[in-house]
C-alpha cells in the first residue's frame, strides 16, 4: 500500500527510511546532510562503503540500525555519482529495482521513500513519483510512506 505524504521523513515510523546518498561518501547538504547528522553511525559506515568502492549506482548500501526503535534499516540509495552531478531518471529506475530486492530480501513491512533525486539532483517529482509507484505495486503487504516535496499532485495520492 502506498500512501503519500508531505514532512520529515526522519519522524516516520517505518522499518526502513531510505536516504538519497552520491557514491563518493559525502553527505553535504539536503536530506543526506539531515540523515547524517541523526544517524552518525550509518554515515561512518556509508562514507567507509565509499571508500571501499561499494556503493555505486543500482546497489543500495544497506546500515542495519541498532537501537531499539522500530527503524531497523536505513537504506542508503545512490540517486547520483558525485555530490556535484545532477541526478538520472535512469539511475533512480535501477536503483528502485535494487531497492525492490532489499524489500523482499529483508522482508520488510514498512518503508518511507524520500522524492529520489528531485532534491540537489535536479529530476521533477512528476517523473520519479510513478516510477516508485511502479516499482513498489507488487508489495501489497507493504507500507511504503512516499514523501513529496511539497504537496501531491492529485493523481498520485493513494490511501
Amino acid at each position: 500500500m502506498i500512501q503519500y505524504k508531505t514532512g520529515d521523513i526522519l519522524a516516520d515510523d517505518a522499518e526502513a527510511l531510505v536516504n538519497t546518498v552520491n557514491c563518493v561518501g559525502i553527505m553535504g547538504r539536503g536530506l543526506a546532510l539531515q540523515f547524517k547528522n541523526t544517524f552518525p553511525k550509518n554515515f561512518n559506515a556509508y562514507k567507509q562503503a565509499c571508500y571501499r568502492r561499494e556503493v555505486q549506482l543500482g546497489r543500495m548500501f544497506v546500515y542495519e540500525n541498532e537501537s531499539l526503535t522500530n527503524l531497523h534499516y536505513i537504506i542508503n540509495f545512490p540517486t547520483k555519482r558525485h555530490w556535484r552531478d545532477k541526478s538520472r531518471i535512469e539511475d533512480i529506475e535501477l536503483g528502485l529495482k535494487a531497492l525492490a530486492e532489499e524489500i523482499k530480501t529483508r522482508n520488510i513491512h514498512s518503508i518511507a521513500i524520500p522524492p529520489l533525486g528531485t532534491g540537489l539532483g535536479g529530476l521533477d517529482q512528476n517523473d520519479v513519483c510513478p516510477r516508485i509507484e511502479q516499482a513498489m505495486k507488487d508489495f501489497k503487504d507493504v507500507k511504503v510512506h512516499c514523501y513529496f516535496r511539497q504537496k501531491a499532485p492529485k493523481n498520485f495520492l493513494h490511501e
